[in-house]
């Protein structure tokens, strides 16, 4: 009996995910609980597992295609089955079919391949999108199976750079092409792009490498850029002394194992410090959505991880509750789970604010760009000595580069300061904090 094997439910709030590497191919067989493919959600790549056990009969996506969650991927049967119930449009519900046998599985195969390659849009999205020059194949549908209906089109207009009537009828004409982006306010006809300057000029094989934008980088750079256009990002810089971080990190490097204290981290005590000092400033332990500003209690601490695949995001939930140790334990397993690949969906989601640090790469200060709809982040630089005048003159003193952006929709820039002058005196006092 043939049995369509789904994308699994991978997390709360994953609704589709990249499919990354077939394990496994037609022809195959496959036990229960063996891997059959490699997927990415947001920002985690997982395995899924088949649920059935037989000869792969038929896969329904192509490595590198968009699959919503909850539709069928492959079939798992016995040879000569008939698998024609089963597509990527029909969906079936796990279980198991009794079939006819002697089926022409390559034509099914074929059938599904068209499909996954197939744009699905709806009759009124599709000339609401021809009217408005609306690129399809830049959209994600959010309809039923990921299919683009008339809300996505119109979501596409209320985004997109508005057009002069000039730069309109150029567009329609087919010789010319809307930018990403106007000059000005508005798109005018000087900023078309004529459709011979798009031909990419020949170059040699080897002298060029094109990587298509997708995935976790994808996800990233559209982030990235929805921040930085919906947010109104001010960032504060200033250092704090960092004699006594510097000092107390070398006392955990030196106490017994035991204790199991020897590997904390500067991070790890930065991060410490910054749950406890959120809790101080609530207004920075929040996030802003909807037209309203949401408040948390809790510290659920992000904190930025450069992976294989890019930036993660794993969050540290109820970091203000927990000790040094059990703190700096937590970081350590979401950083080598996100190392590894093994980071789960639910784990890099709903932080209230976030911490990046550079400063073992050496940079002294950067411009952290808000984790949208948090309103604020904190970038930390290296540790560098700063002349500080003292009773006998000038002194070296290390410190360390602090640099706070938040989104001054929410969050004015006094607010902004006092924040960070507590957490340079949590800093600066850092062995003291532990009593708080």
């Amino acid at each position: 009996m043939a049995v369509a094997i789904p994308m699994p439910k991978l997390g709360n709030t994953v609704e589709s995910t990249l499919l990354v590497r077939w394990h496994k191919q037609i022809g195959d067989t496959i036990a229960i609980g063996e891997t059959l493919c490699e997927v990415e959600t947001d920002k985690a790549t997982l395995e899924v597992e088949s649920s059935a056990a037989g000869t792969v009969l038929a896969l329904f996506y192509k490595e590198g295609d968009e699959v919503p969650i909850m539709v069928n991927i492959a079939v798992v049967g016995v040879t000569g089955e008939d698998i024609s119930i089963f597509d990527s449009e029909n969906q079936v519900p796990i279980a198991q079919v009794s079939l006819p046998a002697q089926a022409n599985i390559s034509s099914k195969l074929a059938a599904a391949t068209e499909v996954s390659d197939r744009l699905r849009v709806s009759p009124r999205a599709r000339n609401l999108a021809a009217r408005k020059h609306i690129d399809l194949s830049e959209l994600q549908g959010t309809g039923p199976d990921g299919r683009i209906i008339e809300r996505d089109i119109q979501a596409a207009i209320a985004t997109a750079a508005k057009l002069t009537p000039v730069a309109k009828s150029m567009i329609a004409s087919g010789d010319f092409v809307k930018p990403e982006h106007g000059t000005g306010r508005r798109v005018t006809k000087k900023d078309l792009i004529p459709v011979q300057a798009q031909v990419t000029p020949s170059h040699a094989a080897n002298d060029v490498e094109i990587i298509p934008l997708k995935g976790t980088r994808k996800i990233i750079a559209g982030r990235m850029l929805e921040s930085l256009q919906t947010t109104a990002q001010l960032t504060l810089n200033t250092s704090a002394v960092a004699r006594a971080l510097k000092e107390y990190r070398k006392r955990l490097k030196a106490s017994p194992a035991e204790l199991g204290l020897q590997d904390i981290t500067i991070n790890d005590l930065l991060l410490f410090a910054v749950s406890r000092t959120l809790t101080q400033f609530p207004d920075l332990n929040s996030l802003f959505h909807d037209n309203a500003i949401h408040r948390y209690k809790q510290v659920h601490l992000g904190m930025a991880v450069n992976s294989e695949r890019g930036l993660l995001v794993p969050v540290i939930r109820n970091a203000h509750t927990l000790s040094l140790k059990a703190l700096a334990n937590e970081a350590h397993r979401l950083a080598d789970a996100c190392l590894q690949n093994h980071i789960l969906p639910d784990e890099l989601k709903g932080a209230t604010f976030t911490v990046t640090n550079l400063g073992s790469l050496g940079i002294e200060s950067f411009t952290p760009i808000l984790n949208a709809p948090q309103v604020g982040i904190l970038g930390v630089g290296s540790i560098q000595l700063k002349a500080v005048e003292a009773d006998e003159g000038v002194a070296f003193i290390p410190h360390l580069s602090l640099s706070l952006t938040i989104n001054h929709q929410i969050i004015d820039g006094a607010p902004g300061a006092r924040f960070l002058q507590a957490l340079s005196r949590h800093i600066e006092h850092i062995d003291l904090l532990q009593s708080m």
